[in-house]
C-alpha cells in the first residue's frame, strides 16, 4: 500500500483496510480499539492550527474531536501526507478569501 494513502487509526495507531478519502459510515469502528472512525481526527480538515481545529470555514464547531459525527465535510484521511500537499494548501487559501 502506498504511504501517501495509508490509514492509520487516530488512537491505537494501527494500519486500517481503508484508502484515503473512503466513504465511511458514522458508525464505523476501528477493529483493534473500537474507536469512531467518522471523527475529526480521522478527517483530511482536521487541524490543530486552525479556528476551531477544522480547516473548512463552513464546518460547523465539533467539540469532540474524537467521537463520530455528522459533519457533511467529513473527508477520510491518509497518514502520509498530514494535509500538507498542494491541493491542501491551495484550498485552504481558497477558504480564507470565500465570502
Amino acid at each position: 500500500m502506498d504511504l501517501s494513502t495509508k490509514i492509520q487509526c487516530h488512537s491505537c495507531h494501527k494500519d486500517l483496510d481503508l484508502t484515503a478519502e473512503q466513504k465511511i459510515l458514522r458508525n464505523e469502528e476501528c477493529p483493534y480499539c473500537y474507536a469512531s472512525l467518522h471523527c475529526c481526527k480521522m478527517c483530511k480538515f482536521y487541524d490543530q492550527s486552525a479556528y476551531n481545529e477544522c480547516r473548512e470555514s463552513s464546518a460547523d464547531r465539533i467539540v469532540e474531536k474524537e467521537k463520530s459525527n455528522f459533519c457533511d465535510y467529513f473527508i477520510l484521511k491518509g497518514s502520509g501526507n498530514n494535509g500538507t500537499d498542494k491541493d491542501d494548501l491551495v484550498n485552504a487559501a481558497n477558504a480564507l478569501f470565500k465570502f
